[in-house]
């Protein structure tokens, strides 16, 4: 059986190496310090065409024309991306329309027929405590009442009313954001179009060799392997926090939370897939919670999400996500940083699909490109060195 035949390479002459590369670089950094969000925008609509493609051949292959399956795909996505905001934000505005209510509540509603609140009974109950436990000197009692009572008297509830306003305006806000994103949508759907006639063009250059991926069908390979390994790393961090969230519940460090465990987990998981900011993200409810029930919990749950941030950013992303992608566990912590540097949280978010893509062009061209030899192989010249002067020969 004869051997594969090499595929074509692209030779690179002396002279574009030399002028023509560092001038292509060059252009390429001021159309990209120019137009930054440009770029930006076009890349994440490149990334989002070949994550949809495999969906929209799939569909080809019941026989429905590729504009059909493109308009299925893209109703579908925006469907179920609508389904899912909604659902957040209508978790996020009751849960603190709730937690506003209790905490307004524990100021202000009397119970029995001493008018006491449950945070004088509170006060009374620590101060009982001291009591018994030898600590009689420590008198927290009068001026625990105090403290409630200027609490009261400021009106929580209208305190409690502009948070709710607030998080409701926020959630308006991210909604309006969200639907400014049109024009990357349009974008993508026209690369989505012509994705299968720009693989063609690439395949008939550069054919592919017995046993090889075309180039985009690798690409999407390598980015399909990054949904999962982001899946994998929001089902670990997320059912971390679920557990660690209902062990505090069970030795009694957050009351009642039990039932919440599972919730505040698939949260974590959600906000996982936003880059540094998602353990923070995913905190936020937990905290609240325990600051509502029992604020002293609210350290525990703070030192739990305080743990999992420095393991999730040190040990879990870098093997998960360079095992996913192929990639040293240094260069997906070096890819991470550079895309928030560049570009703030969105750059750190495509950062690592980017570098899957990268990689995945690289692996396809290694061999099909190579640079012209500098030198035309005449042997070198023999040059005759003296050799040195002896100590004796000096004398």
């Amino acid at each position: 059986m004869s051997a594969a035949p090499r595929p074509p390479r692209l030779l690179v002459p002396r002279w574009v190496q030399l002028v023509g590369l560092p001038l292509l670089l060059v252009l390429a950094w001021l159309l990209a310090s120019a137009a930054a969000h440009v770029v930006f925008l076009f890349l994440v609509a490149a990334l989002l065409a070949l994550l949809l493609d495999p969906l929209v051949r799939a569909l080809q292959r019941a026989r429905l024309p590729r504009g059909l399956s493109v308009a299925l795909v893209y109703l579908s996505f925006a469907v179920a991306l609508g389904l899912i905001i909604l659902a957040l934000v209508t978790v996020l505005v009751t849960q603190t329309k709730t937690a506003a209510n209790r905490f307004n509540e524990y100021f202000t509603h009397a119970h029995g027929g001493a008018g006491q609140t449950s945070a004088d009974r509170d006060v009374d109950r620590l101060q009982l405590w001291l009591n018994t436990h030898h600590l009689k000197s420590i008198k927290v009692e009068r001026r625990g009442h105090r403290l409630v009572k200027q609490i009261r008297h400021r009106d929580v509830g209208k305190y409690t009313h502009k948070i709710v306003t607030f998080v409701e305006g926020a959630a308006i806000s991210i909604g309006t954001t969200l639907f400014s994103v049109v024009l990357l949508i349009v974008v993508s759907v026209y690369m989505l179009l012509d994705l299968q006639r720009l693989g063609r063009r690439i395949d008939r250059r550069f054919p592919p060799r017995p046993g090889e991926e075309p180039l985009v069908m690798s690409i999407e390979h390598s980015l399909v392997s990054y949904v999962r390994g982001q899946a994998l790393l929001s089902l670990i961090i997320g059912t971390t926090a679920g557990i660690g969230l209902w062990v505090l519940a069970a030795i009694g460090l957050l009351p009642h939370a039990q039932q919440y465990a599972l919730l505040f987990g698939a949260w974590v998981a959600i906000t996982e897939v936003i880059p540094y900011l998602g353990p923070w993200l995913g905190a936020i409810p937990p905290l609240a919670y325990a600051l509502v029930v029992h604020p002293f919990s609210a350290i525990w749950v703070a030192l739990l999400f305080l743990g999992i941030h420095q393991i999730e950013g040190h040990v879990v992303v870098p093997n998960v996500m360079g095992n996913a992608l192929r990639l040293h566990p240094l260069l997906v912590i070096f890819g991470l940083a550079t895309g928030f540097e560049l570009y703030g949280l969105p750059g750190a978010l495509v950062a690592l699909p980017l570098l899957a893509a990268a990689r995945a062009i690289w692996e396809f061209f290694a061999d099909r490109i190579s640079f012209e030899k500098w030198s035309d192989g005449e042997p070198a010249v023999p040059v005759e060195i003296a050799p040195p002067r002896t100590l004796q020969g000096k004398q």
